[in-house]
């Protein structure tokens, strides 16, 4: 008769190191594996059970430890790490790719008038914006009015300013409005993003010691964090931007090459910074590193989920 699954395995952290780019990359290709969208309710809601009976020392009659780390990438791939709520199915990672080449098909084939282009740029960053919101961090909730307000400014922002940049590819040499187009998805997020998650930056993020006992909240924390993802987005979208510089390929190929650079570019853009985040003590607001150091003598350095 097999032994029972030993109650010490961390399923609190990753499978692999954290510390290393590689590491990462493995943790993240597994998240944002495109095919974890096509998971029922029904295996969502197994992997949670699993996970949440593991914390709680209880393991599943059979439960080998294969089993226990694919129950944990399930649960990672729908369920927000601060506030275990399912995520929104299309502000998950793993709808990345399905949902930007059905985005980019869209704003290739309708671009010949002004309506069309405005109507897919603004599709474009409302998707934007339900990632951004999907992925934010901390667990404080947000209220409609603050969501609303939020969500307007972001897409209106990002909108305008994609579409003047673009605009900008008519007065310019070719050579220099090669660039114009990533320059204005740059822009755009540089601008979303921020907006979409606005409350972190005015009221800050949850940051932790190193064993996850919760010292406070801190704006500055939350710069870190949206400055680490802004860097991580705009790199994901420029692999896609260089199907523009093929004109000949029709548009289905550009489509599937721009799902292609996905696959690849979502999980080894989402590593290039540790999801669970830090800095330290002396970097944050002078009245949070009072208390610490007053309550926490022995605390240097502060961690905190920066979001994806």
């Amino acid at each position: 008769m097999a032994a029972e699954l030993s109650t010490s395995i961390n399923i609190k952290e990753p499978r692999w190191d954290q510390s290393t780019f590689m590491g990462r990359a493995k943790h993240f290709f597994t998240v944002t594996d495109p095919r974890n969208i096509l998971l029922t309710n029904d295996q969502l809601a197994h992997a949670h059970k699993v996970i949440s009976d593991y914390k709680q020392g209880i393991v599943s009659p059979g439960l080998t430890e294969d089993d226990l780390w694919k129950a944990k990438y399930i649960f990672d791939s729908a369920f927000h790490p601060d506030t275990g709520e399912k995520m929104i199915l299309i502000g998950r990672m793993s709808a990345q790719v399905p949902m930007n080449m059905t985005i980019t098909g869209c704003m290739m084939t309708f671009y010949k008038t002004t309506p069309a282009v405005l109507f897919w740029q603004w599709i474009n960053q409302s998707f934007n914006a339900i990632v951004n919101y999907t992925n934010r961090s901390g667990d404080a909730p947000i209220t409609v009015n603050q969501l609303g307000t939020a969500y307007v400014s972001a897409t209106t922002g990002a909108v305008a300013t994609a579409l003047g940049l673009n605009a900008l590819t008519k007065h310019i040499s070719p050579l220099i409005g090669r660039f114009v187009p990533f320059a204005a998805v740059a822009a755009a997020n540089c601008i979303n993003i921020p907006l979409m998650r606005q409350r972190e930056l005015k009221h800050g993020i949850p940051i932790t010691d190193e064993n996850d006992n919760r010292l406070g909240e801190s704006s500055k924390a939350a710069q870190q964090a949206i400055s680490q993802v802004v860097v991580s987005r705009i790199l994901m979208a420029a692999p896609g931007m260089g199907t523009d510089k093929f004109p000949w390929m029709s548009a289905p190929i550009q489509v599937s090459l721009v799902g292609f650079c996905l696959v690849f570019a979502t999980p080894l853009c989402c590593a290039l910074f540790p999801q669970k985040s830090s800095m330290s003590v002396s970097g944050l607001e002078p009245e949070l590193q009072e208390k610490i150091r007053a309550n926490h003598p022995g605390v240097e350095r502060v961690y905190f989920n920066k979001g994806l």
